[in-house]
């Protein structure tokens, strides 16, 4: 595993590098996971992209989303390791490196309901009772200190 980490705005991003996002946002989220839901949700624009590629190939992402967007606090959210990579401690990796880059600040996170432990290992704790999001139990996160 030869890793090469990026992290850009937005606009940085060239077409095919926001292309390979897509994909691997669908092919984990939409087709694996069976989730119908509007990717394009417009907050990509106001976010800075945090990925890992293997050879050329997009294997871990997510995005961060600054203070007031989706949340009062910043946000770390669509996160993904692909499913050839899971297992590694690259999903550890990519939310170390996330929270790096989110700085000293409370960071919010909406989980899946079964990666509580997982935040939880991070540093988050749990701040809402369980809820549905496109078909998947969820749960509100929060990382108050770094």
């Amino acid at each position: 595993m030869d890793l090469t980490w990026h992290d850009r705005a937005f606009a940085e991003l060239t077409t095919d590098e926001l292309y390979a996002i897509i994909a691997l946002r669908e092919q984990v989220f939409v087709v694996e996971q069976r989730c119908v839901y509007l990717d394009a949700d417009g907050v990509d624009p106001r976010c800075r992209h945090l990925w890992a590629q293997d050879g050329g190939e997009i294997v871990a992402y997510l995005r961060l989303i600054p203070p007031g967007v989706t949340y009062e606090q910043a946000a770390i959210g669509r996160v993904i390791v692909a499913q050839r990579m899971r297992g590694t401690g690259l999903g550890r990796e990519l939310m170390r490196r996330g929270l790096a880059a989110a700085g000293a600040v409370p960071v919010r996170l909406g989980a899946q309901a079964h990666l509580e432990k997982f935040y939880t290992d991070l540093g988050f704790r749990r701040v809402s009772d369980v809820y549905d999001e496109d078909g998947i139990p969820h749960i509100q996160m929060l990382r108050e200190t770094w």
